[in-house]
């Protein structure tokens, strides 16, 4: 009988860890992960959040009375955050329903919204225009909240091409989607954290305005298993089918489940490294675990567990039959009204549709679409809206409308252009007119769900004004004392030849320089000619996905290029503090980027640097020129101010450089994680012999590459060494290695 050598209990750090569990991936808490690392901290094992092992100063945690939030406070609110944070928390207990902060770039507009969500102790909803500043508050709010339930509810398609009709030219474009699956995990987990705690905080884009399942229906489908109670291996069987899990005995995967008897295995779709195992005894629930999917190590013993649907769609049995008699009906009267207009073809193609679909309810469920009908599994009426991730807020939740001035604009975008493909489907047969419910929110029905707001811009837009009136809270002044960036007005004649030697000038200096146009083909050309010139220049223009737009702003931090060229893009919430410049081509030329918004947005961007200046190239001033000039001044004056007032020396932004998306999915630690995961489990299925096998392998390896001169290969295979040793006998062995001859 060979010995297997197992290490003590603990489990490795996984990327689920980070995002459940621990606010900054290890390496950036200055931890080595090995499994000695997991066995100082047993709690991360833990699914209560509120016992998370903290690297923090635990005497900078501040609770707030009645408020189930703790906040860290890496350091002191200071500038203008500790008058707008008393402010805004006076406005929510007073129950007015519209507030503006008005907060300059790097003024800290995160971090009040922070001490507010924390001092008023409800629930909140953070929405941002784009994934890209989503993920960077989901991961600022971490940071500030590791203890609570921070969520991230953007969209999870990678890809999405809708179903749509072209009739000029007879073409049906068949809907092709692929669903990232970490981000739907996410989803998942934002709805069960709203049902289950208070100590939530949700950072959303405009996709929590698209209708997804119904919270009743939803929360009438959750199955709650407790040691002791009674229930068969069929009927939890039948309730798992019913949630949209699958059966799969080989492939074990998030949203499957899989039966060895009266042990039941379910890996729970809201969860990516966690599952929960059932042992039933004479139809009784005798006990359940919490176990690795990966690994089959059992981590905790547990008294009760909540299963949640895999799926924002699943529906009751009831529900859905209900749903099929009042589909089969418009289905009825749309084709009586298609063979009066003579339309057999359309008659054909919707029967043809509809009743694959409607055998796909009867016998499963649900079908593809089912979105589509959406109307009927919810019993709305014709026109009704349709439920939202909103429906599941409590009434008393914050919202915060971060770069509301954009935000606005996509909310009322978002209804029309979802309309105009979906008349052109139910009018050619592709789709019943019901389908037309299943539909994002129309601005004034979202309007009616909004509970207190916050509107969070440095340039508020006429609604916000309209809205919160004389309610505007003022963070002007920066707690790093940085004021606004001086504005110079140049001739346009000559801005291409003067923009050059002002880039030497910072290139020299070791700064960074950000250069907005108006066209797509200036920005091309001036792009090639400073490249001609020397200078290390990149060009972000429309085309680059959100992943890649990220890695080049980080390189550009990194300093792999000095100037970035953009035409919009380069706007709201841009964190480069490198960049002391930033150079505004026709700035004369009236019109939306050129407005006084767009201006006081770009200017802007060069406001984290002590150096910070504003190059304005026009042969005119325009009235928004004037506008904005006026404002950032106004705003730099009271700034120098407060500085002088207060002896106060500005200082710059030292932020770490990291992809700002690390947060919610960095997909090389997620690779070497899986990979070290692997191989831990395989070490501890071997025998002694097979130990000594591998241990031998290794060294002649590390030998090997050492005499070639390989010695960065020869250093990774060292440290594989130190960790075999370690699990296995529990010592690092790094004494034991001979040196290289």
């Amino acid at each position: 009988m060979p010995v297997r050598y197992k290490r003590p209990l603990g489990r490795r750090v996984t990327l689920h860890d980070r995002l459940q569990s621990l606010p900054l991936s290890p390496s950036a808490r200055g931890l080595r992960v090995t499994p000695t690392t997991v066995r100082a901290h047993p709690q991360a094992a833990m699914t209560d959040l509120s016992q998370v092992p903290s690297p923090y100063d635990e005497s900078k945690f501040v609770a707030f009375e009645g408020s189930p939030f703790q906040l860290y406070q890496p350091y002191l609110p200071a500038g203008d955050q500790p008058g707008a944070i008393r402010q805004l928390v006076e406005g929510i207990g007073d129950g007015l329903s519209y507030q503006t902060l008005l907060g300059v770039t790097g003024s800290g507009k995160t971090y009040t919204m922070a001490n507010v969500i924390a001092q008023a102790g409800r629930p909140a909803i953070v929405f941002a225009p784009n994934k890209t500043l989503a993920a960077q508050l989901y991961s600022e709010f971490r940071e500030f909240f590791p203890r609570n339930a921070v969520e991230y509810f953007v969209s999870y398609y990678d890809y999405y091409q809708p179903e749509a009709y072209v009739p000029q030219r007879d073409l049906f474009i068949e809907k092709d989607s692929s669903v990232n699956e970490h981000i739907e995990q996410m989803r998942l987990s934002a709805t069960k954290s709203l049902l289950e705690r208070r100590d939530v905080v949700i950072v959303a884009t405009v996709s929590a305005i698209y209708g997804i399942g119904n919270p009743t229906e939803y929360h009438q489908m959750i199955l709650t298993l407790r040691t002791g109670d009674r229930i068969s291996q069929r009927e939890v069987i039948a309730r798992l089918i019913a949630m949209q899990y699958t059966r799969n005995e080989t492939d074990f995967q998030r949203g499957t489940f899989r039966v060895r008897g009266d042990t039941i295995d379910i890996f729970p779709a809201e969860h990516a490294e966690m599952a929960v195992r059932l042992e039933l005894f004479d139809d009784e629930v005798d006990s359940l675990q919490l176990f690795d999917p990966l690994t089959g190590r059992v981590r905790q013993k547990i008294p009760r567990f909540t299963v949640y649907p895999s799926s924002h769609y699943v529906t009751p049995r009831e529900t859905v039959l209900r749903a099929i008699e009042a589909i089969k009906a418009e289905l009825r009267e749309r084709l009586d009204f298609f063979y009066k207009e003579n339309k057999l073809v359309e008659a054909q193609r919707l029967e043809q549709r509809t009743r694959f679909d409607l055998e796909m309810l009867q016998e499963l469920g649900f079908c593809k679409g089912i979105e589509n009908y959406s109307r009927h599994l919810s019993g709305a009426q014709p026109g009704e809206p349709p439920p939202t991730l909103v429906d599941y807020l409590p009434p008393d939740a914050l919202m915060f409308l971060d770069e509301s001035h954009v935000l606005i604009g996509q909310f009322n975008g978002m209804y029309n252009g979802d309309r105009a493909r979906k008349e052109t489907l139910s009018e050619y047969g592709f789709r019943l007119p019901s389908a037309l419910d299943n539909r994002p929110l129309k601005f004034a029905e979202f309007e009616g769900k909004m509970r207190q707001v916050v509107f969070v811009s440095a340039t508020p837009a006429d609604y916000e004004k309209q809205r919160a009136g004389d309610e505007v809270v003022e963070q002007v002044v920066r707690p790093t004392g940085l004021v606004d960036p001086i504005i110079h007005v140049r001739p346009a004649t000559t801005q291409v030849d003067d923009l050059l030697s002002e880039i030497h000038e910072r290139v020299k200096a070791g700064e960074r320089v950000l250069v907005t146009t108006l066209t797509k083909r200036m920005a091309e050309q001036l792009t090639e000619f400073l490249s001609e010139h020397g200078v290390k220049v990149r060009y972000l223009h429309s085309d680059i996905d959100t992943v890649e737009r990220v890695e080049i702003i980080r390189d550009l931090r990194l300093g792999t290029f000095d100037v970035l060229v953009g035409i919009n893009l380069l706007r709201e919430g841009l964190d480069i503090p490198e960049v002391s410049l930033v150079a505004i081509l026709d700035a004369d030329k009236e019109g939306f980027l050129r407005a006084e918004r767009s201006l006081i947005q770009t200017i802007g961007r060069a406001a984290r640097n002590v150096n910070g200046t504003a190059i304005l190239y026009a042969d005119r001033i325009t009235d928004s020129m004037r506008r904005a000039i006026g404002e950032t001044e106004r705003r730099r004056a009271k700034q120098i101010a407060h500085n002088e007032a207060h002896g106060i020396t500005p200082r710059g932004v030292v932020k770490r450089i990291k992809d700002i998306i690390d947060g919610v999915y960095n997909v090389d630690d997620a690779r070497a994680e899986l990979k070290a995961a692997q191989e831990a489990a395989r070490y501890e299925d071997m025998s002694e012999k097979q130990v000594g096998k591998e241990i031998k392998r290794l060294e002649k390896q590390m030998l090997d590459h050492a005499k070639n001169l390989e010695f960065e290969k020869a250093a990774a295979v060292r440290d594989q060494l130190a960790k075999l040793k370690s699990q296995v006998f529990g010592a690092s062995g790094e004494d034991h290695i001979a040196p290289a001859a």
